[in-house]
């Protein structure tokens, strides 16, 4: 067993030694995207272990160890943690965890104490945890993201949209039901077999590989149908998190529609952006706004690769363009307004609208501020903008019933049915 060290503040360390012995848990989100990241740190020599658990019993733990006050993620992410702590599988003497940090105004930033707080309060304060971020916070000697890391996980998050935009897009008018899900497990292997290699990390090789997966997904036989397409936003882990939000792409496949859930990359993007702004406006070194830039133009030019990649195939939409998303909320919400998803959420709202995907829910934690103005709250203002919008925000929490929101949604749909209906009436009509 490796020996436990400190800092001066006494956080427990994950040091150079626990590298080797040490299993690392990491907490689901983006089931796609996760396994490749996942994959990228075992290629830099950690045993990460990705987390994909479920259940009652991981929100019994999360409220057993978490203030309910507390927003909605902090309490399912926590309870993950301490449920796969306490499932037995794992040698808790050489077991750590890691969570991510953004270091900005959202209460995540803050989720790594309280993790700490439940550790403690379980009786597991052997347990590091490893605090992953690009602001300097929190350094371990046994963990450092390095360039080749940053390059592979961006890599991963474009890879992990395309399969995720062309999943959503083929799944609904598949005539063999599972070719479209089989075509996401196919690549995301062969991706990673790619990235133990070294390979598809560079501009050239991603553009050669989006390329091939569009082309496979347009192999997959299709009967295009009218359906009402929906548009899932709101806080990313929520957006994102089956779990969090109830299976609601698996509730809105059920009522038969196409959905569309905006990617990662523009979050990332908007997190990027958020510090060059920063420094325009407080100011900072030139060097970190250089560093800062380069990073920015190397994510945006990984988002147009993916853009005329998806282009190559007229039957799929590709994702809009960072700038095309930031402009849409101009007079409409300040750029300032960057807590959490920020104007981004608002922006993306404005997209699907204007996209085709006017029907949106907005997946909120019951509590989380960011959300309940940008995203709750801008409705009335989004609908003067784009009128055609149908928006419902949903709120989850541990006491928030699944019947419930199922419920607010279905009669969002049955809006979206009727308008459906009057599209297609007058197309018909029209002909």
């Amino acid at each position: 067993m490796a020996e436990l060290q400190f800092d001066k503040t006494g956080r427990l360390l994950f040091t150079k030694e626990m590298k080797k012995e040490y299993t690392i848990l990491c907490p689901m989100m983006l089931p796609i995207h996760f396994e490749l990241f996942v994959d990228v740190f075992r290629n830099c020599g950690y045993n990460v272990e990705l987390l994909t658990t479920s259940g009652p019993n991981i929100v019994t733990e999360g409220l057993k160890y978490v203030h309910n006050d507390t927003c909605y993620p902090a309490l399912l992410v926590i309870g993950q943690f301490i449920d796969a702590l306490h499932s037995g599988k794992y040698d808790l003497d050489r077991t750590a965890l890691i969570i991510t940090q953004t270091g900005g105004g959202c209460r995540a930033s803050n989720y790594i104490h309280l993790l700490r707080k439940a550790l403690h309060k379980a009786g597991l304060d052997q347990i590091p945890v490893i605090s992953l971020n690009l602001s300097g916070l929190e350094r371990n000697p046994g963990f450092s993201i390095t360039l080749p890391m940053i390059r592979k996980m961006a890599a991963a998050v474009v890879y992990g949209d395309a399969l995720m935009l062309l999943n959503n897009q083929v799944k609904p008018y598949e005539l063999e039901p599972g070719a479209s899900e089989r075509m996401v497990q196919k690549w995301t292997k062969d991706l990673c077999a790619q990235f133990r290699q070294g390979k598809g990390m560079g501009l050239k090789s991603e553009e050669v590989n989006l390329c091939q997966i569009v082309k496979d997904f347009a192999s997959i036989p299709m009967q295009k149908v009218p359906k009402v397409k929906v548009g899932v936003v709101g806080e990313i882990y929520v957006k994102y998190a089956a779990f969090a939000n109830n299976h609601l792409e698996d509730f809105l496949a059920e009522q038969n529609c196409e959905v569309n859930v905006p990617g990662l990359m523009s979050f990332v993007q908007f997190k990027v952006d958020n510090r060059l702004e920063d420094i325009k406006l407080y100011g900072g070194s030139k060097a970190k706004y250089m560093v800062v830039k380069t990073l920015m133009d190397y994510v945006t030019k990984m988002q147009d690769i993916l853009i005329r990649a998806v282009k190559t195939e007229p039957k799929f939409a590709p994702p809009a363009t960072y700038e095309h998303i930031k402009s849409l909320v101009e007079g409409v919400i300040g750029y300032g307004d960057k807590m959490g998803e920020g104007w981004l959420l608002t922006a993306e709202m404005l997209e699907l609208a204007e996209s085709g995907f006017e029907n949106i829910v907005c997946a909120q934690p019951f509590g989380c501020l960011p959300n309940h103005i940008c995203g709750k709250g801008m409705v009335h203002r989004i609908k003067k903008v784009a009128p055609n919008s149908n928006i419902v925000p949903i709120d989850y929490d541990p006491s928030a019933t699944r019947v419930n929101q199922e419920n607010r949604i279905k009669l969002m749909l049955a809006v979206a049915r009727e308008n459906l209906a009057a599209e297609t009436k007058q197309e018909v009509s029209g002909k």
